[in-house]
């Protein structure tokens, strides 16, 4: 399924084959993958530079919790758009992330078909 106006999107993941796998799942759904981050701090300076519509974002990276990166996100751009991607499928921290703005919480591991379904329900929700 083509997108027409592409969707830019920022991937956060401490996992170089998470952030791979997600990558090419996006660009062959037609999306704009404008960067690649491996922890939190990057996270929210790609955030601020690039301003994503989008981050799929992991809630275990390696300086920092995805749920303080989702916070950092939102204060600097309260318009971009958070799904997480996470292994860790707790209620109380998928509360949390709710709670935060994110829009969508995937289970890893996932189908890309979640993954698309996911990303097309946060844009909907503008």
């Amino acid at each position: 399924m083509e997108i027409t106006d592409k969707k830019r999107i920022l991937i956060v993941d401490d996992s170089f084959y998470m952030r791979t796998m997600l990558k090419n799942m996006l660009l062959d759904a037609g999306y704009d993958v404008v960067g690649e981050a491996p922890d939190g701090k990057t996270a929210i300076q790609m955030a601020k530079d690039k301003i994503p519509d989008l981050v799929t974002l992991d809630v275990i990276l390696p300086d920092n919790t995805g749920l303080d990166v989702l916070k950092g996100i939102k204060q600097d751009n309260p318009d971009i758009k958070v799904v997480i991607v996470s292994a860790v499928g707790q209620e109380v921290i998928m509360n949390e992330a709710a709670e935060y703005g994110a829009l969508q919480y995937i289970i890893k591991p996932f189908s890309e078909d979640k993954v698309l379904e996911a990303l097309q329900q946060a844009f909907k929700e503008d």
